[in-house]
């Protein structure tokens, strides 16, 4: 299954289109924006019936440290994409810090609920096959919605399952309750970090749809550029000023 997987993920990126270089006119790539919008639509539809009150639920009735300890659970089980990912980038002096971040984590920090390794400045990481393909060349990629997963791009879309399907612990769990949980539990975590943001986008005097594809788009840009050592004072400061207070 998962052979059969990588030859069809593998397959949809020889027929993309795959350029040289990523620049701010990215930020705008969205020929598929008739049908992005209605996905954008069912994806806020689902939203509000099931996952924003799951998500705010967990939230209310757990008190802030059991969130940041759950919280601290899922990054580090990411760490596992994240070290594959150094490792195929070439990066690795990141693929070794991270590994000493999942083994002290995962240890002296209880299966990663208490961030041990940020505190001994092990500083974290995030990579996904992805960004993996923008460091080898495929670096400029249309914006598409997936129904349910979200934002992404061609190439973001064609390589998640890699990086969830091969790459990530999930599939390897023997136990379907334990697997199915573990899974979901990880996108209830995610959306739950997302309820402060949601007034913001409420507010927005703008198409909230423009809101998403801007933000998104211009947050994965940035890390192209930072793997690809593109990043200048400048976008760190542009950066920071998008980062909430």
């Amino acid at each position: 299954m998962r052979n059969r997987l990588l030859g069809f993920c593998l397959l949809l990126l020889a027929a993309s289109p795959v350029f040289a270089v990523d620049s701010d006119s990215d930020l705008n790539n969205d020929p598929y924006e008739n049908y992005n919008r209605h996905a954008f639509k069912l994806n806020q539809t689902l939203d509000k019936i099931f996952f924003k009150p799951i998500a705010t639920v967990y939230k209310t009735i757990l008190p802030w440290p059991i969130t940041k300890g759950i919280s601290n659970f899922f990054s580090n089980l990411e760490q596992v994409p994240t070290i594959i990912n150094d490792l195929l980038q070439g990066e690795f002096y990141d693929a070794t810090s991270d590994t000493w971040r999942l083994l002290i984590n995962s240890t002296v920090g209880v299966a990663g609920f208490v961030d041990v390794a940020s505190r001994i400045d092990l500083p974290a990481h995030h990579q996904d096959f992805g960004l993996t393909l923008a460091k080898w060349g495929y670096t400029s990629s249309a914006y598409l919605i997936v129904p349910i997963l979200g934002p992404r791009t061609v190439r973001d879309a064609v390589s998640w399952p890699i990086n969830y399907g091969i790459f990530s612990v999930y599939p390897y769990i023997n136990d379907v309750a334990w697997r199915n949980g573990l899974t979901w539990g990880s996108f209830i975590n995610a959306r739950a970090q997302l309820l402060d943001f949601d007034q913001a986008i409420k507010q927005a005097s703008f198409d909230p749809y423009i809101f998403q594809r801007n933000a998104y788009l211009q947050r994965r840009n940035y890390l192209i550029r930072e793997n690809n050592n593109l990043i200048t004072d400048e976008d760190n400061d542009e950066d920071n000023d998008d980062m909430p207070e």
